[in-house]
């Protein structure tokens, strides 16, 4: 299991998927700082549909979770799998759309919920890293 990223920026890839390379660390940093204390980890579809029915009652996997732990910290877990099917339907380039994702789980984490405000504030970063 590979271990990347910095002190306040964990990335962990449980998987035999190789990572694309997408700027976790700097997007995570633009979004919530760099005092912010961040867990990625990327698992498979069993760990991910776990995840999935545990805390959202839906016995399937999903592309990406995110948990606030505190005002300060929290952890997204990604599965690359349906990143990758779910990139096909938005036809987008797989490490696009995962760019894409994660700065979603990103901004879910800052506080917002679904909304044209999430949306707007999801658009500024996206043009920040060209996704």
């Amino acid at each position: 299991m590979a271990v990347l990223g910095n002190k306040n920026c964990s990335i962990q890839n449980t998987t035999k998927d190789t990572l694309p390379r997408v700027s976790f660390v700097e997007m995570k940093e633009a979004v919530l700082g760099k005092k912010y204390e961040l867990s990625v980890v990327f698992v498979d579809i069993d760990h991910m549909t776990a995840l999935n029915l545990q805390y959202r009652k839906l016995n399937k996997p999903t592309d990406i979770l995110s948990f606030p732990i505190s005002v300060t910290e929290g952890e997204i877990f990604i599965n690359l799998e349906e990143t990758k099917k779910e990139a096909v339907k938005f036809d987008r380039e797989y490490e696009n759309f995962l760019a894409f994702l994660f700065i979603h789980g990103l901004t879910h984490l800052k506080g917002f919920d679904h909304s044209s405000t999430m949306e707007d504030e999801e658009e500024k970063i996206r043009k920040q890293f060209s996704i």
